[in-house]
């Protein structure tokens, strides 16, 4: 076999020239299919436009800023069964036909608990009524606080990761906007959720690790194991989907969407939520399983790929132990409140989980978990086969049968 070498910090890794050629042609075969269903899924603005017509707010309703100027317990709309607290705030508008006015807004269960105080910026909606304006409690303006936190994120990535920060903060935004300018408005319009969401994730994924990482063989290895991975993810998931009997339906928001949005597949914008929420986790695995790999061949040139695979291989069970983890309890803190639920049921735990909300996080949650596992073998595989033979300190090669078996437990 003739060979080659990667590019990027291993520069002095042998590749194979076969395996790099089929692994090239592969993801160039993919790029394809990618981009072609980028134009064909593509939804015209026209085609937004006609879709969200639909109003969510009733007619005459407007979103105005204000400032609170005080706040004094109880409120004129709160009954004596009422056992929410609540408060009633005196909020200046900075907005709208009422410019300047000071009105009186309730503020009463959530809002009467999250601490707002005089000099607090809310929303609040003015609802026109025959006997004047009406206004109620919106939301509370928590950009400063979220921007401050944007900032801090960005300046510690930079910090430590420095220009791979940068690059991957770059790839980010990319994403961000498939997701936001591709993904979301196709599945308004109605376009096919599982193409939609596998174009968009594919060129996610192309744009993410190369921005990232650089371009090489050895990130075109773990984009390779992402992409299989993403297809073991989404086989299993529309399968299971099936099998359950899953409607896509879990909670109130699907109903609120299926009256805005009446021709959406909610079985498909299941799928979509499967194969989008599979992304971060397998990136993280199929590169540190590619890296693993390359480490492992300019560390030793004598190793064959029999014992690199087998080596990375227990790189990837530690790797797997801890990510499983990662999903466990990523998903428990998203939704602790209401896993709180569960004590108040009058139902067994286990006769809960055939309930559409959990069935659909547990299918979720389960199928993403099997494709990580199985797109470690897939990338280590992957990364091993093109890697270039073992070597002798003269520059021969090792025939793999040369190599004495090792376990790779």
């Amino acid at each position: 076999m003739g060979h080659s070498h990667g590019h990027g910090h291993l520069s002095d890794v042998e590749v194979g020239a076969r395996a790099r050629n089929l692994l090239i042609a592969l993801l160039a075969l993919l790029g394809v299919l990618a981009a072609a269903g980028l134009i064909w899924l593509w939804p015209t603005p026209s085609q937004v436009d006609a879709a969200v017509q639909v109003q969510y707010d009733a007619p005459g309703v407007t979103y105005e800023d204000g400032t609170i100027t005080g706040i004094e317990e109880g409120c004129e709309s709160s009954s004596e069964l009422d056992s929410s607290t609540c408060y009633t705030a005196q909020v200046e508008l900075l907005t709208g036909e009422d410019l300047g006015q000071v009105v009186s807004v309730d503020l009463q269960g959530p809002q009467a608990q999250s601490g707002l105080r005089a000099g607090d910026e809310i929303e609040i909606a003015r609802i026109p009524t025959p006997d004047g304006s009406f206004y109620t409690y919106s939301g509370t303006n928590r950009l400063p606080v979220l921007i401050t936190l944007g900032v801090l994120f960005v300046l510690v990535v930079l910090a430590v990761a420095r220009l791979r920060g940068l690059m991957a903060l770059v790839g980010l935004g990319v994403a961000a906007f498939v997701l936001l300018g591709f993904m979301l408005p196709a599945l308004i319009v109605d376009k096919p959720g599982i193409p939609v969401a596998l174009a968009g994730s594919t060129a996610i994924m192309f744009v993410v690790l190369y921005v990232a990482h650089g371009v090489s063989i050895r990130t075109s290895t773990a984009l390779a194991g992402t992409l299989l991975g993403l297809a073991v993810t989404t086989g299993l998931g529309a399968v299971a989907v099936k099998a359950a009997r899953l409607s896509g339906f879990a909670d109130e928001m699907e109903y609120d969407l299926a009256q805005l949005i009446p021709g959406l597949d909610f079985q498909e914008l299941l799928m979509s939520m499967i194969i989008i929420g599979g992304l971060g986790v397998l990136n993280d695995v199929t590169i540190t399983q590619s890296s693993a790999v390359w480490e492992l061949r300019a560390a030793a040139p004598e190793m064959t790929r029999t014992r690199i695979f087998a080596a990375g291989m227990r790189i990837g069970r530690d790797h797997i132990a801890s990510t499983i983890y990662t999903i466990v309890f990523a998903y428990a803190g998203g939704a602790l409140s209401v896993l709180l639920l569960l004590y108040f049921s009058s139902r067994d735990v286990i006769d809960l989980f055939g309930v559409e909300m959990f069935a659909s996080e547990g299918v979720r949650t389960l199928a993403s978990a099997i494709g990580l596992v199985l797109s470690v073998p897939i990338t280590t595989g992957i990364a091993a086969l093109t890697v270039g033979p073992a070597r002798v300190p003269g520059g021969q090669a090792i025939p793999e049968d040369d190599d004495a078996p090792h376990s790779a437990d």
